[in-house]
């Protein structure tokens, strides 16, 4: 990439930075997997004092955790023949559920469709359980919640809805869902800058290696460096739905990965099939954009921008943080923000993560 190419893009980034998108970014952006774009600008912290952003940094990387994590688990789960994506809620948790949820099956709630509301504040109460305890108190209040609309016949993005297929991933892999992704995809790669960073895990990271996210209102202090979603904190700081953390080159090599296994270059972690059907939207709903475990690129107003094809997939992360890939144009856009800090009430990111994607994609010349 020319370097008055390189100049434009950090003078764009920067301009987020003095706009107040966010404190600080990180940008990687491959073409063709040649690596155009690795750029970062502003601060990773801004107390008690500026800490500057590095392209090493590590990211609380909230809802990527979703297609990053629990679907790259059921993904092997459902490549491997442990899980049929169409099986009923009681067969795979073999645990008695209510008529309303029998109809649930993980292909429904990988589409975002299977009837269960967005978010619920469990964390105020389960504060007050015993740690130890506190999924199992979590996963019988799930199968008590009223359902939002009957399964199957809505799209409503749901945070509950990967908590359950956590659960399902715990029952058929036998193991829980960190200890499943280090031994089937995290380990073998080598990403020691991706994980569930709990526990005895964290002390090998110093906490100033962390973007810090929100001064938190609940818990009083500053985050860096553990989860930032609440219901994830109070659940040990992790669930299906929050608690991954990685650096932008991290969420590279895994969107790579499941890249070349679309393109069929390589079969040795997951059948080409299987990442092919998950990148598939479902169209269950009209109004949906939801493929299995990824979103879609929308007409309108996507965050992707204008120039993504219609074979593009991505995700949002609450904190900041994004993923696009557009497997037509072979493009991954990693974009990785703390925009969040010191306060979530901070939304200008919705207006220029589409600019930000469409002015690479120009400078790549695919427009």
């Amino acid at each position: 990439m020319k370097s008055g190419t390189i100049r434009q893009m950090e003078t764009l980034l920067e301009a987020g930075r003095q706009e107040g998108v966010y404190p600080g970014a990180v940008l990687l952006a491959a073409w063709k997997r040649e690596m155009r774009f690795f750029l970062a600008v502003g601060n990773r912290t801004l107390s008690p004092q500026p800490l500057p952003m590095k392209k090493e940094t590590l990211f609380d990387l909230a809802s990527l955790t979703k297609p990053l994590a629990t679907t790259l688990a059921m993904m092997k789960l459902a490549d491997e023949g442990k899980i049929d994506l169409d099986a009923h809620l009681e067969e795979l948790l073999s645990h008695p559920a209510p008529a309303d949820k029998r109809g649930i099956t993980p292909r429904l709630l990988l589409n975002h469709a299977a009837g269960l509301a967005d978010w619920k504040p469990f964390y105020l109460k389960l504060d007050q359980v015993d740690p130890a305890e506190r999924k199992t108190v979590l996963r019988e209040k799930l199968l008590a919640l009223p359902l939002a609309y009957p399964p199957g016949t809505q799209s409503l993005y749901s945070d509950l809805g990967f908590m359950l297929l956590e659960w399902m991933i715990e029952a058929r892999a036998g193991m829980d869902l960190p200890r499943f992704l280090e031994t089937a995809f995290y380990g073998p790669l080598g990403l020691e800058d991706a994980g569930f960073f709990t526990g005895e895990s964290l002390v090998r990271f110093n906490r100033d290696r962390f973007a810090a996210t929100e001064d938190c209102p609940w818990r009083k202090k500053l985050i860096q460096g553990s989860v930032h979603d609440e219901n994830a904190f109070a659940l040990g700081g992790y669930s299906g739905h929050a608690g991954l953390f990685g650096t932008a080159a991290a969420v590279y090599e895994l969107a790579n990965l499941l890249r070349e296994h679309w393109r069929g270059e390589r079969s040795d972690f997951l059948k080409p099939e299987t990442v092919r059907e998950f990148f598939t939207r479902q169209d269950r709903r009209q109004e949906s954009t939801w493929a299995l475990g990824w979103d879609t690129r929308s007409p309108v107003n996507s965050s992707a921008g204008s120039h993504f094809s219609k074979a593009s997939v991505g995700h949002l992360g609450f904190t900041g943080t994004s993923l696009w890939m557009d497997l037509k144009q072979d493009v991954v856009i990693v974009f990785l923000t703390n925009r969040i800090h010191p306060t979530r009430k901070n939304e200008k990111i919705k207006a220029f993560r589409p600019v930000l994607h469409d002015r690479v994609m120009e400078a790549l010349g695919l427009v």
